[in-house]
């Protein structure tokens, strides 16, 4: 099974989102989300993202699907009308089948909430691509604990954007 990296920006207590969308605006994060789930090693190839229902009817009506890369959507609901180049599966190990075939190069997790919580048990699970932000929002999701799974192996330096610090982190899996 093709490991995968999940990315996310969080804030001090984990909050990830409120009322179905992000609760700050940091074009830099951004920017770096397109740069970390775009970047492929091998020509010709693409990558993947993977996301629940919720985080697809969050992206906005412009952006979706997200370009340059295969989108996946989780959903049990088999009338969800997806643009036809949008891929849909049942769960997280049916959308990593789907994608052994389609020669990507990297599988990317992008939420919401309970993807997260199923990706970061997944054994297939390899790191994570964190945004942390440097201040507290009133979040309604939030990201599963992880510090007892992973360890960090690069830290940006603080980064501040639009009154809001934040710095990237990468985190490795600890190895069993």
């Amino acid at each position: 099974m093709k490991k995968f990296n999940i990315v996310v920006a969080i804030d001090k207590n984990n909050g990830i989102g409120k009322s179905g969308h992000l609760p700050w605006h940091i074009s830099a994060d951004l920017k770096y989300f397109k740069q970390v789930t775009t970047f492929v090693l091998n020509k010709g190839a693409s990558n993947a993202v993977i996301m629940g229902r919720k985080t697809w009817e969050s992206i906005p009506k412009n952006f979706q699907p997200l370009k340059d890369r295969i989108n996946v959507v989780l959903t049990r609901n088999n009338n969800l009308k997806l643009p036809k180049d949008v891929l849909n599966a049942n769960g997280l190990d049916e959308a990593l089948k789907i994608l052994e075939n389609k020669g990507v190069d990297n599988i990317f997790v992008i939420g919401g909430q309970q993807v997260y919580e199923q990706a970061i048990e997944h054994k297939a699970c390899e790191k994570l691509y964190i945004t942390r932000i440097d201040q507290t929002f009133d979040c309604d999701a939030h990201f599963p604990k992880f510090d007892d799974r992973f360890y960090l192996v690069l830290e940006s330096p603080q980064i501040k954007s639009a009154d809001i610090s934040f710095k990237f982190l990468i985190y490795k899996k600890c190895s069993n």
